[in-house]
């Protein structure tokens, strides 16, 4: 159902993405509202805590646990209700009509052609062989015949590798989720730069992003062969295996986007804006002398906001596909973050850093909601790490945790907060985003950049984003980001805490 949703928001988002933004009111953000929501999260933890405590208990009821979910709709309810009043949902739902009903049918629509459309990929149904499961089969045979003189090849089940380490090349490594990854994006690109953008010659930058996926996708299965066929067995699988492909679309991502920007023969330059001269009769053609043209564009502010969270990504690539179940590289993500931010430090004075007590009242409450489901529904949440770490000597051991809680704490609430509430949710009401009050900040930035924030924490993306439109509403109350930083930092603090204590290594 995730993906239906996400259709369903993604068609909401375009259709009415005009309308939404010419919504302007100033939204007062209700305190007694927020501090309610944090009584629901509370009562829902307490009483799951008690339940887990007490087997016997009658929390562990069916009809405790129907109460406990009526508490966490309400949750949800109170604190949307925090953020923009019923009045405010009602008129967007008058002002976006019929949008909603048709986002609703897009994400039926997706949920319905799921199941037919995989048949697309299917040559027979006798056979059950994938075409482009069998096309990435046989260029991934080219690459390797060159490279390694031992291969051996089973076209049945799609085997391929050498006496030492094998694969098998299943469906999803067919590249079929990579290439519906950039073609969104690609969309969305064109579509968000549409302004500045060729049409229809941008169109042929597509096809050629497919292309690139694929290729990448080939050269992913051979590198990771090469790999375990080189003695790294568990590089290979778990920590190349998992990362590659986000490598592989980060790359094409930043291509496509350069080309967009950079080839003059798809971006299209933005007329100069020239003030008018005094008593003049006539605009002129070109700007004054002592007044130079000011181009319209991104703000200079962009990198400040964005670079240390994009470190923070470079560095987990290359430290994950590096590793095995231990990523022993992980001090990489503080050491890329905290150099990004020493270098743009300057321009992160004019931010006001301020806090008070609702901050960290916000992140006790997302902590309270990130533990949860694992006391609810009592997951099993260990996981390779502890152990891993009970192998390290005392000294290594005890320096990786520090640098783990250093980056939960400081780097990544700062990097994080900047790039998603500092910068995105301001980037979808104003390309000179910076000039943008956070009191300010829409329904639909905030719902926008909540959803990519949470969608980037994996399993977790329901957490992910409801802990984002915390954030967001801690930081419209007052709008100072160090509401924001801080609630997230607490949130970050107590899950270490929690994870140190109770052994929780599957929450790092």
């Amino acid at each position: 159902m995730a993906p239906s949703a996400i259709v369903a928001f993604a068609v909401f988002l375009g259709l009415g993405y005009s309308r939404l933004k010419e919504q302007k009111d100033l939204i007062p953000f209700r305190t007694r509202l927020f501090y309610a929501h944090l009584v629901c999260i509370a009562t829902v933890f307490l009483g799951n805590l008690r339940a887990h405590l007490n087997p016997d208990s009658w929390l562990n009821s069916l009809p405790a646990l129907l109460l406990s979910g009526a508490f966490l709709v309400l949750a949800i309810v109170l604190l949307a209700l925090a953020c923009f009043p019923f009045r405010v949902w009602i008129k967007t739902a008058r002002d976006t009509s019929p949008v909603w009903m048709y986002s609703a049918l897009a994400g039926i629509g997706c949920w319905l052609l799921r199941d037919p459309l995989q048949l697309l990929w299917i040559q027979s149904s006798s056979t059950n062989i994938y075409l482009l499961q069998g096309f990435t089969f046989r260029c991934v045979q080219a690459v390797l015949a060159v490279l390694l003189p031992d291969l051996v090849v089973d076209s049945g089940p799609f085997v391929i590798g050498t006496p030492r380490f094998s694969v098998s090349v299943g469906a999803p490594c067919s590249g079929i989720e990579g290439l519906g990854l950039i073609l969104v994006f690609t969309l969305l690109w064109l579509w968000f730069f549409r302004r500045e953008t060729r049409f229809p010659r941008a169109f042929l930058l597509i096809p050629c992003a497919l292309a690139c996926a694929f290729v990448l996708n080939v050269v992913r299965i051979s590198a990771l062969i090469l790999i375990g066929n080189a003695g790294a067995p568990e590089v290979a699988f778990v920590g190349f295996h998992s990362q590659a492909g986000w490598i592989a679309f980060t790359l094409v991502a930043l291509t496509f986007s350069m080309a967009t920007q950079r080839l003059a023969w798809f971006h299209k330059p933005v007329a100069p804006s020239v003030a008018p001269l005094p008593n003049a009769p006539f605009q002129l053609a070109a700007a004054p002398i002592h007044e130079p043209a000011r181009v319209a564009g991104e703000s200079s502010a962009t990198p400040a906001y964005l670079v240390p969270f994009l470190a923070i990504l470079g560095a987990s690539f290359l430290s994950k596909s590096a590793s095995g179940y231990f990523e022993w590289l992980y001090p990489l993500r503080f050491l890329a973050a905290a150099v990004a931010l020493w270098l743009f430090r300057r321009h992160y004075r004019s931010l006001d850093w301020r806090f008070d007590r609702c901050a960290p009242l916000t992140g006790i409450a997302i902590f309270l909601l990130w533990i949860a489901p694992g006391l609810l529904f009592h997951l099993d949440q260990s996981s390779p790490l502890g152990a891993a770490l009970a192998a390290l000597p005392p000294g290594s051991r005890y320096l990786w945790i520090a640098f783990r809680i250093a980056a939960a704490v400081i780097t990544v609430p700062l990097a994080e907060e900047l790039a998603f509430r500092g910068y995105l949710a301001r980037r979808i009401m104003d390309r000179e985003f910076d000039l943008v009050s956070f009191t300010r900040l829409s329904a639909i930035a905030i719902a926008a950049s909540s959803l990519v924030f949470g969608l980037l924490h994996g399993q977790n993306w329901l957490l992910g984003i409801l802990a984002g439109l915390a954030f967001s509403a801690v930081l419209r109350r007052r709008g100072r980001i160090g509401d924001a930083v801080v609630a997230h930092a607490v949130s970050n603090l107590l899950l270490a805490l929690w994870v140190l204590t109770r052994g929780a290594w599957g929450l790092w």
